[in-house]
């Protein structure tokens, strides 16, 4: 039933990709080189559309929710962790729509990962100036 839906909305995002892509003008040889960008430029909306739907398809609105906080704040992390869920999905790992505290125990795994060294320490570097001794005021 899923992959019908998907279908259908694969299918009509490429009409619509198609559409955009004969409403681009341009001469037959000069606008090559465009056409190709434009192509893969659509190709990558197309991925991330299919992206999105996935994902809509996997979280609750609860965790889906989450993991746009989490992205507003590290990209690079709610990548990884939509990555993670994909391949879960994919693998039929995924019986049931994944919770907000599985998302949460989800982060927990991928920060247990992560070396140590990537935590951020802030280090104070203080100033200290040999000019300024007290020997000036012992007059």
């Amino acid at each position: 039933m899923e992959d019908d839906e998907l279908q259908a909305i694969r299918a009509r995002r490429m009409a619509e990709l198609q559409a955009q892509s004969g409403k681009i003008p341009g001469g037959s040889g000069a606008s090559a080189g465009g056409s190709s960008s434009a192509n893969e430029d659509g190709k990558k909306e197309q991925m991330e559309e299919m992206r999105r739907t996935m994902l809509y398809q996997i979280l609750d609105n609860s965790a889906r929710e989450r993991l746009a906080r989490i992205q507003m704040v590290k990209a690079d992390k709610a990548r990884a962790v939509e990555d993670l869920l994909l391949r879960l999905a994919q693998s039929n790992q995924l019986r049931n729509k994944v919770s907000e505290q599985q998302l949460i125990d989800l982060l927990g795994q991928i920060n247990q990962q992560e070396p140590s060294a990537s935590q951020t320490r802030i280090v104070y570097n203080r100033r200290r100036f040999d000019d300024d001794s007290d020997d000036e005021y012992d007059l």
